[in-house]
């Protein structure tokens, strides 16, 4: 069998382009349900579902609406409609990379501000102890002694 008898049947662009199409709505379909489930099981915040479910409502209309891109691609003045979706893709992974990034940075300063608020409280705390009487043991509530014997002596002598 030639090279050319096996991509014949390729080269018949409505039933490719059928198949195409089913396979993207599919896909873009089992997307939507994974971020609908995730945010089901809150694996994932109502606010990045928002951003993927938009993604794949858009990608699930160009899947169904073929001409849609190529009406894009045209009025952007791009000649390849697939080069337009592979612009489009571009655009959108360097949105969500830069709001990650900007997101990473206010979480670091806010674990860095958290941390030295631990070691502030960690110090107040080992002042407190050191300067209690004698140093050991906690202060007792009541007014009475922090030797836990003498307590009990006090309690049996009641």
């Amino acid at each position: 069998m030639t090279a050319a008898a096996f991509l014949l049947p390729l080269a018949v662009q409505d039933e490719l382009e059928g198949k195409v199409q089913l396979v993207a709505v599919l896909v873009t379909a089992l997307m939507l349900g994974l971020v609908l489930e995730l945010v089901r099981r809150r694996r994932l915040a109502e606010r990045y579902a928002l951003l993927w479910m938009s993604v794949a409502v858009v990608l699930l209309v160009l899947a169904i609406w073929n001409d849609l891109l190529g009406s894009a691609a045209d009025l952007v003045g791009i000649d390849l409609a697939s080069n337009a979706l592979f612009l489009a893709a571009f655009g959108v992974a360097f949105v969500l990379l830069l709001h990650f990034s900007v997101a990473t940075s206010r979480l670091a300063e806010e674990t860095k501000i958290l941390a030295q608020e631990v070691a502030r409280l960690d110090s107040e705390l080992r002042e407190a102890r050191a300067a209690r009487p004698n140093g050991d043991g906690p202060q007792p509530r009541d007014g009475g002694s922090a030797d836990p014997a003498a307590s009990s002596s006090r309690t049996t002598d009641q």
